[in-house]
């Protein structure tokens, strides 16, 4: 992978955290006045039929003057976007707008009258967004690849196709190439709603000085891709992860079929495309650039299958009234010292989203907690639990505050 020249690595824990533009961001989730749904496209015509045939031509000259008022509304949208961005102190900053972003995904989830659903609008403003901010700063993303897994997946439903986008084969990998400067974020998965966490991500946060500074949740659905028939399935591959969530489905479904596990979903897809008889285990945008019919779909055994990205950097945002914190928590290795420690959220009256722990590393006993709870760092009744929890940690660091997001499906 080409690499921009080398900066210093950023210094351990110590360093002080960085306070982005985006705090200071007006909210550009709302258009222009003049941006509004010309009066034609909410026409009974335009969303269904009138049980009268169309006229071919009509729609046609209609369809052509709304095609060129879109055309000079995202224009509009994008400039006032780069305008925006050009007004902050510090413009380079600006690529992260998680607060920003946020509001707009809650606007084309309430307000979508249809018919398109909000994936697809979602689409449309995220690539005209991510457009507009490369035309200020380009972004580098890492993240853990190759592409067409499920983490590039996320990668573009948070930066946007204009993004450069770079894959690396391993987490740490992401780790390394953020604390070097090679990229500005970073992009791995934490958590499955089926598996559980991720170790390798957890680990890393253990070894670098790096924070969560925004989160993806992802809905996953695995889907059986070949260019045979099922009956003619005898080998389907997959990375474990995947397997183990569609285990059920694929032992009823797929008994004589061996089940044999790669590197990534994308790898998957290349082995389906390449070997008779075999299948892969992936997303259906996978199946697409590897020209393989989806011959069994959403076959998670888990309908609510979900997976957690956390978006790795250094930037801090503001409170939004709807966050999360996460940190890093190690006690005393005694009886009682984790109950003491959970009583500290009770008192102060802040609830706990997530738990795991980690076995610390080397000679010594114990553990480290990875802890996710509701509020902000910058919250009162956050500080007070904070600084309660602190007088019972042997180590506490704080990993981040961040916007809460909403599952995509």
């Amino acid at each position: 992978m080409a690499k921009k020249e080398d900066k210093p690595a950023r210094p351990a824990k110590d360093r002080p955290a960085k306070t982005p533009a985006t705090e200071k961001t007006p909210n550009v989730a709302k258009l222009p006045p003049s941006a509004k749904v010309p009066a034609a496209a909410k026409s009974p015509a335009a969303t269904k039929s009138t049980g009268k045939r169309d006229n071919p031509a009509a729609l046609a000259v209609e369809i052509d003057r709304i095609d060129k008022e879109l055309v000079r509304l995202a224009s509009r949208r994008a400039a006032l976007t780069i305008r925006q961005i050009q007004s902050l102190p510090q413009p380079d900053k600006a690529q992260f707008a998680s607060t920003t972003d946020e509001s707009l995904l809650k606007l084309i989830n309430e307000g979508n009258p249809g018919p398109l659903d909000s994936a697809t609008l979602r689409g449309l403003f995220r690539e005209l967004i991510s457009g507009a901010r490369r035309l200020v700063k380009g972004v580098r993303v890492v993240y853990l690849g190759p592409e067409y897994t499920y983490t590039h997946l996320a990668a573009i439903e948070r930066f946007g196709s204009s993004a450069t986008l770079i894959p690396v084969s391993t987490i740490s990998a992401v780790f390394e190439e953020v604390n070097r400067n090679h990229a500005d974020y970073g992009i791995a998965p934490i958590e499955n709603s089926t598996d559980g966490r991720i170790v390798d991500t957890l680990d890393m946060f253990t070894r670098l000085p790096l924070k969560i500074c925004g989160e993806v949740q992802l809905a996953i659905h695995h889907n059986l891709l070949a260019r045979c028939q099922r009956s003619e399935v005898s080998e389907i591959y997959s990375k474990p992860q995947a397997l183990s969530q569609c285990r059920e489905w694929l032992s009823r479904n797929m008994p004589q079929a061996r089940l044999v596990e790669v590197t990534s979903t994308t790898t998957a897809a290349q082995l389906a495309r390449d070997k008779p008889g075999a299948a892969a285990v992936a997303s259906r945008q996978a199946g697409i650039q590897y020209e393989l019919q989806v011959i069994a779909g959403n076959i998670e055994d888990n309908p609510s299958n979900l997976t957690r990205f956390a978006i790795i950097g250094d930037e801090t945002t503001k409170p939004t009234g709807n966050d999360k914190t996460a940190v890093l928590l190690q006690i005393p290795h005694k009886p009682g010292s984790l109950a003491d420690a959970l009583a500290t959220f009770k008192k102060n009256n802040v609830n706990l989203t997530w738990i795991e722990s980690f076995p610390l590393r080397g000679p010594e006993s114990g553990y480290v907690f990875f802890i996710d709870f509701e509020g902000h760092a910058g919250d009162a009744s956050t500080k007070r639990m904070l600084a309660d929890l602190e007088k019972k940690a042997v180590r506490l660091e704080l990993l981040g505050s961040y916007p809460r997001s909403e599952p995509i499906d």
